[in-house]
Order: structure tokens, then C-alpha cells, then sequence
């Protein structure tokens, strides 16, 4: 039954892909119409599911600084939302009870909290995907997003043991005090993994056995335990090959879970209704995110594209709903509900998120007007006087690019990083490198590119060097622009694009060795 699942899922996925829109749509698609069919969902899946999630939540500890948590933009504006949009949640719900709508008639003020509660959040599962796929979640949007996101999931937390009396027992403490003790060995452990297949089993057993269910064990949430033991080994030098070596399996497990939410939901006429009058209100929702990050020094795109990435109701108010249902609290129609608002919010937000910087730039002069004057550091001016030559994306590729062309030709060539981390490495180095985004409109409108020569795009997603392409091109750059691609098909698309050579270091990697071993022989 699940490989019929996953068939339809993918038959789904494919035709919403060659519409240019993400395939998780289509994953959502076909759990409804499994469901319409008469499909439930089965217990394999649902385990494939939470697997799923519980390495996406590790994958993004991999990625995540406890540094970025208690930043002020980070911190504030998740506590400010959440406490808000509960209230309003509620406050709607209380109100729409008194015009005898259904389901909500139902609902005292306890209650009311509690669906105002499960409709504050946003999804976690979508805000990752739609940023890796757009290569964001090193950028400070995404950063900001993820930092919420775990907020939220702290919250989360304490509701739970609020909420179901599952509290933390003696073992917590003792994890306290172990984990830190065995950090060492555990970077050992990974450090010795190598490159090969014991690399993404580290992942799943640290994931899902010493991350998962050790903080089960110890009366806290496993998801939790996942996202905890990510942030351990998130200084450690292989997190990003680690990372990398769970990628594939993560996303297919995780069409199990966009499977789930339409196979899960019972549809009825009023759950449908209910659902897309809360849709509806989601722009509500949606402001008090740009609202509350846009308080806190951050730039108007930066605050928007937060907001776009959040714009969607959580898998988590599932979880909220199933308790309170199992309570008394609230009627199991909400669980219905909510899945069919989570679904059509996905949909709504995956376009969205793809045509938001051409959403910023229509909306500019006016968001402009509310954006605070002082900027984080993060966000500050960049300056390119004296450069002919800047590479943008400094990792392998670009890093040795730039070693090349500074040897040639000294002090012409400078480097841009979304990663502050990355960009700190190559400053302590002696690079000229600094930190930006490529895709981000304002950084062209702030930037003087008369004296430059050539652009390298060199960062690792295809989108990244194609939103990139389109702002410089609408910057009035009239220089030279090579790029990187992984396959043949995306050389093919820059180049119609206006690119005068592209570079897919797949293939030619092979003739650089060549020329490598040539060199060293003939010299």
C-alpha cells in the first residue's frame, strides 16, 4: 500500500513540477486524493513520517547556533507573535461562536485559547524546504525564520508538558550533565567517520537513538532531543558534509509526511468552510511576523521574506488539536480543519516564496517608509571600489577562483558570502571577502559596479546564480558574467540567460585534473 502511496505521490509531484511549482504541492495533492478515494493512512507511513521529521529538525541543529537564538530579532519577535496571535486566534474564534457558526459555538474561552494557540504557529517542515530549495538558509531571512521556527518549538514544549503531564524526569538532569562530558568523544566518533556510508548512519543514530529517543526516555519531547544534538556537532567541521549525507533520504521520508496531512484529514462540508474562512485571516497573521521583525533594526526585505517563509499554519496544530480533542476540550472536527488549512496555506505559500523578491521590489517604496534607519551589521553597505573582478559564493569553487585570480592579479579581485561565518574565515586568511546576499535586490541598488569587469556566480544552488542574473541584469551591469552548473540543462539556461561562459565542474573537473597531472609532469 505505501509503495501505491508513493507512486501517486511522485505521478503528483512530476506534474506540479512542470508547472514551475514545488513538488511538495503535489505530494499534498495526492494524499487528498488518495484520501477522496477511500485511502487512509497506514502505520509504516506514519513512522516514515516522523522519521522524517526528526532528522529534518537534526539537519537543521547541524545548521544552527545557539548564538542566533538569543538575539533580540530572533527571541522577541517569536515570543511577541505567538503571545499576539493566540490572542487573536482566540478573540476570532469567541466572536465567530457568537454568530453561531459551527465548531465554533462549541467553544468557551479555555478552549478558544487553545485553537488560537495551534493556528499561532507556522510550519517548520515547510519553511526548510521552501529554503533549501531556494539555497536561503544560510541568509539572514532564513536564519531569523529557523530562530523563530525553534522558538516556537520550545513553546511547544512547555505546552506539551503542560498540557499532557509529561514532565521531566530524574534522567533529564542527567543528560545535562552527560552531554557535555562526551562532547569530545562524540566529535572524535564523527571526525572518524569519514566520507562514506558510516557517515549518514552517524546521522541516524545520533538523530533518532541518542538525539530522539534518549530525551523520550528522559520525560522530554524526542523531536527536541534531535534539534539538541544537531546544535552539539554544529561546530564541527564535517556538520556540512554530515548535513549533506542525510539530504536525499530526509526529503523522500518527509513525502510521507506531506502524505500524511491529506490522508489524515476527515473532510466534512463545515471543516472545509471553517478552514478557508482561517486562510482567509492568515494575512493577518502574516503582518504581525513583518510587524515584529521590523521593530527589531532589520531591513524591510529581511522582514518580509521572514514573514513569506512563515506564511502557512503548522503540522503542530495537529498535535495541539489531537490533545485537546483527546481531552474534551475541543471536537475532533478541528483536526480536520486544521489539516485542510495547513494544506491550502502550503499551496498558497510555495508561489509565494518563489516570486518574493519580485513581491519586495513592487512593494518597496512603500515597506521603505517603516524601515528603521539604524541596520545590523549584518545588513550594512558593501563596498567594491578598485574591483574588476568579484566572485560571488566562497566556498570550494569560489575560494579557488579567487586563489588563481589573486595570483595573477593582485588586489583586483574581491569575494561576497551570504555566511558571516564563511566571510570571518576568509578575512582571518587575508581575503577580501565580504558579507551579502546576491539575490537580494536592495544589495544592487546599494552597491557601485561601475569599475567592475567580470561577476563569477559561483554559489552552490542553480536559483541562487539565477536570481543573482536577474538582479545584476536589472542593476544596468554591462560586464562580463561567467557561472557554475551541475548539469548540462542549467548551463543551457544561463546561457539564454545572457551568461558568456559557464563552467559545469561535474564534467570538467575531469580535465582540470588533466591539466594538473600535465603540469606536474612537463614542468
Amino acid at each position: 500500500m505505501e509503495l501505491l502511496y508513493f507512486a501517486v505521490a511522485f505521478a503528483c509531484g512530476f506534474s506540479v513540477y512542470q508547472l514551475k511549482l514545488p513538488p511538495l504541492i503535489g505530494f499534498l495533492m495526492a494524499g487528498f486524493v488518495l484520501n477522496l478515494l477511500g485511502h487512509k493512512t497506514t502505520d509504516l507511513l506514519t513512522q516514515l513520517a516522523d522519521l522524517g521529521v526528526t532528522l529534518l529538525l537534526f539537519s537543521i541543529g547541524l545548521k544552527l547556533r545557539v548564538g542566533n537564538l538569543i538575539k533580540p530579532q530572533v527571541w522577541a519577535p517569536a515570543s511577541m507573535h505567538i503571545i499576539t496571535s493566540t490572542a487573536f486566534f482566540a478573540s476570532l474564534s469567541l466572536m465567530l461562536g457568537a454568530m453561531s457558526l459551527p465548531l465554533f459555538t462549541d467553544l468557551d474561552w479555555q478552549s478558544a485559547l487553545l485553537v488560537g494557540f495551534a493556528f499561532s504557529f507556522s510550519s517548520t517542515v515547510f519553511a526548510v524546504k521552501v529554503l533549501e530549495e531556494r539555497g536561503e538558509m544560510a541568509s539572514l531571512h532564513g536564519k531569523i525564520s529557523i530562530g523563530i521556527l525553534v522558538m516556537q518549538d520550545i513553546f511547544a514544549v512547555i505546552f506539551l508538558a503542560v498540557s499532557t503531564g509529561k514532565v521531566p524526569n530524574i534522567w533529564a538532569l542527567a543528560l545535562l550533565v552527560v552531554l557535555p562530558l562526551v562532547r569530545p568523544v562524540m566529535f572524535w566518533v564523527l571526525s572518524r567517520s569519514k566520507h562514506g556510508e558510516l557517515l549518514p548512519l552517524f546521522g541516524f543514530f545520533f538523530a533518532l537513538v541518542a538525539g530522539y529517543h534518549a530525551f523520550e526516555f528522559a520525560g522530554l519531547k524526542g523531536d527536541l532531543g534531535a534539534l539538541i544534538m544537531g546544535m552539539i556537532f554544529a561546530p564541527h567541521k564535517k556538520a556540512g558534509e554530515l548535513s549533506k549525507s542525510l539530504l536525499n533520504v530526509k526529503d523522500i521520508l518527509l513525502v510521507g509526511f506531506f502524505l500524511n496531512i491529506g490522508l489524515n484529514a476527515t473532510i466534512t462540508l463545515d471543516a472545509l468552510l471553517i478552514a478557508i474562512l482561517l486562510v482567509f485571516v492568515l494575512p493577518i497573521k502574516v503582518s504581525l511576523y513583518y510587524i515584529f521583525t521590523n521593530m527589531f533594526k532589520l531591513r524591510a526585505r529581511t522582514s518580509l521574506l521572514s514573514a513569506f517563509t512563515l506564511t502557512n499554519y503548522s503540522e503542530f496544530g495537529l498535535i495541539v488539536c489531537a490533545v485537546a480533542s483527546a481531552s474534551g476540550a475541543v471536537a475532533p472536527d478541528w483536526l480536520a480543519v486544521v489539516a485542510i488549512a495547513v494544506s491550502i496555506t502550503f499551496v498558497i505559500a510555495s508561489p509565494l516564496n518563489k516570486r518574493s523578491n519580485e513581491i519586495y521590489v513592487k512593494l518597496e517604496p512603500w515597506l521603505l517608509k517603516f524601515e528603521s534607519q539604524d541596520r545590523l551589521e549584518e545588513e550594512l553597505p558593501v563596498n567594491l571600489t578598485d574591483t574588476k573582478i568579484v566572485i560571488f559564493g566562497m566556498g570550494r569553487i569560489g575560494t579557488g577562483a579567487y586563489e588563481t585570480i589573486q595570483a595573477s592579479f593582485p588586489d583586483t579581485v574581491a569575494g561576497v558570502d551570504i555566511k558571516p561565518e564563511v566571510v570571518e574565515k576568509h578575512v582571518s586568511r587575508g581575503r577580501r571577502v565580504l558579507t551579502a546576499d546576491a539575490t537580494d535586490p536592495d544589495f544592487w541598488q546599494r552597491v557601485n559596479h561601475s569599475e567592475v569587469e567580470m561577476v563569477m556566480l559561483a554559489m552552490p544552488k542553480h536559483m541562487q546564480n539565477i536570481y543573482a542574473l536577474e538582479q545584476l541584469k536589472a542593476s544596468g551591469y554591462n560586464g562580463q558574467v561567467t557561472a557554475i552548473a551541475n548539469y548540462p540543462d542549467q548551463q543551457k539556461e544561463l546561457e539564454e540567460m545572457g551568461v558568456n561562459s559557464t563552467y559545469n565542474f561535474y564534467l570538467e573537473a575531469g580535465s582540470g585534473f588533466a591539466e594538473h597531472v600535465k603540469e606536474k609532469l612537463f614542468t
